[in-house]
């Protein structure tokens, strides 16, 4: 049955107060794990480290095979992939162009994960909601000044060295252009770069999509313009709608629907009403390209992106978000197979897969133990310390807004409002 979705973007068919938002509108069964004995919900330190977690372990199965259609990756692998697998074009990596000098694949992460680690640090830092001068101020000194472990080069190095020039552009804008931040993403290349690092954003404002989705767009403007700062704002959404107790994969995608706007809406919209007729991700792949293609920029070749790919554009959408809810839909929010299903799909698959991981993740569907610790071994990366520190900034920064709503509340009862309740 095709669930029904909301079909204005200013009328939302679900409850308009932000943590009802992520509420299903009918009774279902949770995605596996988000219960525990007792029927009680999942707790917050756990839904954050799956969604963390899950989210790098996309990643790193999604890296050898970006770029490649699923024709490509079944001929390449003799089928489709079913976890971790080495480069493309194994020992020749060093060299094969265009994956040349990284090591894609064998458990590595990308910069995905890299630039999800670095905005967690700067959580840690601030220890507060972050806003774009946020990044001006603690994410690009630290993507410049600080060299780490970055896997796929198989050294430390400064993480700006591993950026896509998407990535870079912060640096070029913020350091040396003096950018106004929250201006400073427009002219950029309009991609997923902004959304693919959201997922803190959301878990940050667990159970609250609308506040999520308001401040990724605040950070995001930073970084990107158009319907790529968009698409943040509505990755984050979903991830807080995914961390609600009793949120199901229709749930996250009508709080989705509730807030996007222009194309990015319209894609969400149309690839979830196909993802909801596949209940296998085999028969889904094609359909799902079918269903975002009018709304992606780049084209059927993704190595040879079309003239208008990329631009600012209020009727199109990246393809990565829709097409992580889709897989979301078509795996009932098992995370195996709604990551298997995105690194399948290929094009960027592994921000696909980066997005389906951490939405399953908050739902409570873990990324499995032996592909966790493989991906944390080969990256020598700890996938858990990040997911502890953001667990704590969470909580101190919902205390934060509570003593904020309470100091509003008295201080509007003073001006004649309704009393304070209780």
């Amino acid at each position: 049955m095709t669930p029904e979705y909301p079909t204005h973007p200013t009328q939302p068919a679900q409850p308009a107060h932000p943590t009802q938002l992520a509420q299903p509108t009918q009774p279902a069964e949770p995605a596996e794990g988000t219960r525990r004995g007792g029927g009680s919900p999942l707790p917050l330190a756990d839904r954050i480290t799956a969604a963390l977690v899950g989210a790098a372990v996309g990643d790193a199965l999604g890296g050898p095979v970006e770029g490649y259609s699923p024709e490509q990756i079944a001929e390449r692998h003799g089928g489709r992939v079913r976890g971790v697998v080495g480069p493309w074009h194994g020992d020749a990596w060093r060299t094969a162009r265009p994956i040349a000098p990284y090591h894609k694949g064998d458990g590595h992460v990308t910069d995905d994960t890299l630039m999800t680690h670095a905005l967690i640090r700067v959580y840690d830092r601030v220890r507060d909601h972050l806003d774009a001068y946020a990044i001006a101020e603690h994410l690009v000194p630290d993507l410049m000044t600080t060299p780490r472990w970055i896997p796929e080069l198989e050294a430390e190095a400064l993480p700006l060295h591993r950026l896509f020039l998407a990535e870079k552009w912060l640096v070029a804008r913020l350091a040396y252009g003096h950018a106004d931040p929250r201006e400073a993403g427009a002219g950029n290349i309009v991609n997923c770069g902004a959304a693919m690092y959201m997922a803190p954003v959301g878990l940050v404002n667990a159970a609250n999509p609308a506040a999520a989705y308001a401040e990724a767009l605040d950070i995001a403007g930073a970084h990107q313009s158009s319907y790529g700062r968009e698409a943040a704002g509505v990755l984050a959404a979903a991830v807080a709608a995914a961390a609600a107790p009793g949120a199901t994969p229709d749930s996250v995608v009508g709080a989705c629907l509730s807030l996007a706007k222009d194309g990015t809406r319209t894609a969400i919209e149309k690839v979830c009403e196909v993802a909801a007729r596949h209940r296998d991700f085999e028969s889904a792949l094609g359909p799902l390209r079918a269903a975002v293609a009018p709304y992606d920029t780049v084209g059927p070749d993704y190595r040879a992106p079309s003239l208008a790919a990329r631009r600012p554009s209020r009727l199109h959408s990246i393809e990565e978000l829709p097409v992580a809810l889709g897989m979301l839909v078509v795996s009932g929010g098992d995370y195996r197979q709604a990551v298997l299903g995105s690194v399948n799909y290929g094009r960027d698959c592994d921000s696909i897969a980066t997005m389906a991981g951490a939405l399953a993740g908050a739902l409570g569907s873990p990324a499995p133990k032996e592909w966790a610790k493989t991906v944390a071994d080969a990256s020598r990366l700890d996938l858990w310390a990040p997911a502890r520190t953001l667990t704590e900034v969470a909580r101190e920064v919902f205390d934060r807004d509570v003593r904020r709503r309470r100091a509003h509340e008295e201080a509007f009862t003073a001006l004649g409002g309704r009393p304070c309740s209780d």
